[in-house]
């Protein structure tokens, strides 16, 4: 087996041959069949419940989609920095695209093998068992109303303990602290929840309960990947870690249990969107899903999605992989049965929420597609240069003191300057990240696979080629992470039999190789360097 310094095929997940080799390696993985396979369906279907939207989707066999429906949803900003959801918009539009896709394909649900679920990590929910009503807004992973929080628990002294517990640095960014300060700030919380009546969970945890009957059945659990992104999870134990419960002042009581992605969790109720019991079968939060969907299941394999921000996930297996240049260590997923797969994550807060922010509060162009011939009306981007630093910058530089800048501006610019900036922006992040990850792994980085909703911008594509020199792919199901959803929950009734049958499902749809000079590269990214510069430092 080559070492992990020689040449790997690797996806990039948002989502071009120059005469260079991919080399993958791929291994079968018998994944144990959970109830009776007699009972299976023609289709499977994966709710992606995100960050601006929720959509539902069905695949077949061959991992192809048969159909969606997608829906926003309110971005809640009551002041800066702090942005929230409203749960029961979520639930209530999760309802509406499982009925409209299921109406607009004419599939029935009884032709669903499984459904999965995947989600925006990190958002947090505390509601009360009883009712199902919430008791105060979801609080998004972007938000950092905690990071004085966070920074105190690491000046006294426990960011080593939350560090080798969690495999996470104490930050505002994962679900703890957020927890924390429901419980802290909202009336009546906490004694609920010491009384067993307040519940926690992730998105997927509270969709998961809804679809199970709610308050008359519901079925309260998450998986091992979202419980990573918590700060509350012991690595290697896969459990509740009873330190860091009571570091960060939670009650044992209010927290879901932790399952693996793929497996039987209960069935939806009658009552329920489906209108009849369907098994649900696998649960992956967003990154892990795309993982899955981009069939990264050897050690080594790498994936960037682009969606509100990009994430990059490197499989590496069943070591736990400690980083030294501000990666997290986090569970990539886990098969029923089997241990789990563990991974490196690069997580960057703004990209594909910067095109939002230009569509919806600066009114710069009336959708995010048309981004992309706005920025292509110009050959470059006019020296100017955009940081979308709003929620601070993440990995690889941790830093919550920072905020958005757009420097370099000129008479000369346009708005179709600034456009073209934000979408270099998108790649510049990628490039922190990617940079870091090649140096903590030890990587010769050949081929970048990408997926997300960002991928359909080719001008985007073809400058995260140009930036990174280095050939860029997207496969033909650009959407791996209702994909890979799907997938976990095929999986875990025998709807696919191993992951031998994913790894042939994959295809590439279309490849970039870069165009720019190596000159033209080094100044790019010398000036992005100052940017991010001018970023830090702006919250004292």
């Amino acid at each position: 087996m080559p070492s992990a310094a020689q040449t790997r095929s690797f996806v990039l997940s948002t989502s071009a041959l120059s005469g260079q080799v991919e080399i993958r390696w791929r291994a079968s993985h018998a994944v144990p069949v959970v109830g009776n396979v007699a009972r299976m369906g023609t289709y499977v279907g994966a709710i992606d419940q995100g960050t601006t939207s929720t959509r539902f989707m069905i695949f077949d066999h061959s991992g192809q989609e048969i159909g969606r429906h997608q829906m926003e949803h309110e971005q809640i900003m009551p002041q800066a920095g702090w942005v929230e959801h409203d749960a029961t918009q979520i639930w209530a539009n999760a309802q509406t695209v499982i009925a409209e896709c299921l109406a607009n394909t004419g599939v029935q649900p009884s032709e669903l093998a499984a459904v999965g679920v995947t989600n925006q990590r990190e958002t947090t929910v505390v509601w009360d068992r009883r009712t199902g009503q919430p008791y105060f807004n979801a609080i998004v992973w972007q938000d950092t109303r905690t990071a004085d929080y966070t920074a105190k628990l690491d000046a006294d002294g426990h960011g080593t303990l939350i560090h080798d517990r969690s495999g996470l640095p104490p930050a505002a960014y994962f679900s703890g602290g957020k927890l924390n300060w429901i419980l802290s700030n909202v009336d009546g919380v906490r004694a609920d929840a010491e009384a067993g009546h307040a519940i926690f969970g992730t998105i997927d945890t509270w969709l998961i309960w809804w679809l199970t009957g709610g308050p008359e059945s519901g079925v309260h659990v998450t998986d091992v990947t979202n419980a990573s992104r918590t700060m509350l999870m012991n690595l290697e134990t896969l459990q509740w870690d009873p330190d860091l419960l009571k570091l960060f002042d939670v009650p044992a009581a209010m927290m879901p249990t932790i399952t693996p992605s793929s497996g039987e969790y209960g069935r939806t109720t009658v009552s329920g969107p489906f209108g009849t019991e369907v098994i649900l079968a696998g649960n992956l939060g967003d990154q892990h899903a795309a993982l899955v969907g981009q069939t990264c299941f050897e050690p080594g394999m790498l994936k960037n999605t682009y969606g509100t921000g990009n994430f990059l996930v490197l499989n590496t297996g069943n070591e736990i992989v400690r980083s030294t240049n501000g990666l997290l260590t986090t569970v990539a997923y886990q098969f029923e049965g089997q241990p789990p797969v563990y991974a490196l994550e690069g997580s960057i807060a703004v990209t594909g929420s910067a095109i939002q922010w230009l569509r919806d509060q600066l009114r710069v162009f009336n959708s995010a597609a048309d981004s992309e011939g706005l920025a292509a009306s110009v050959p470059d981007n006019g020296g100017v240069y955009f940081v979308p630093a709003f929620s601070g910058l993440f990995a690889p530089h941790w830093r919550p003191d920072a905020r958005g800048v757009i420097v370099g501006l000129s008479r000369f610019n346009t708005v179709a300057h600034v456009a073209r900036a934000a979408l270099e922006a998108i790649c510049y992040q990628s490039k922190d990240v990617v940079d870091t990850m090649i140096a903590d792994a030890n990587l010769d980085l050949q081929v970048l696979r990408v997926d997300g909703g960002i991928t359909q911008n080719e001008l985007c594509m073809q400058i995260q080629a140009d930036i990174l020199d280095i050939e860029v792919s997207r496969p033909v199901v650009a959407e791996t992470t209702c994909l890979g959803a799907a997938y976990a929950a095929g999986l875990a009734v025998g709807f696919w039999k191993s992951t031998d049958d994913l790894v042939a499902n994959w295809a590439e749809s279309k490849r970039w190789a870069s165009t720019w000079s190596d000159e033209q590269r080094a100044e790019g990214y010398k000036n992005w360097s100052k940017a991010v510069q001018r970023t830090l430092g702006w919250i004292e």
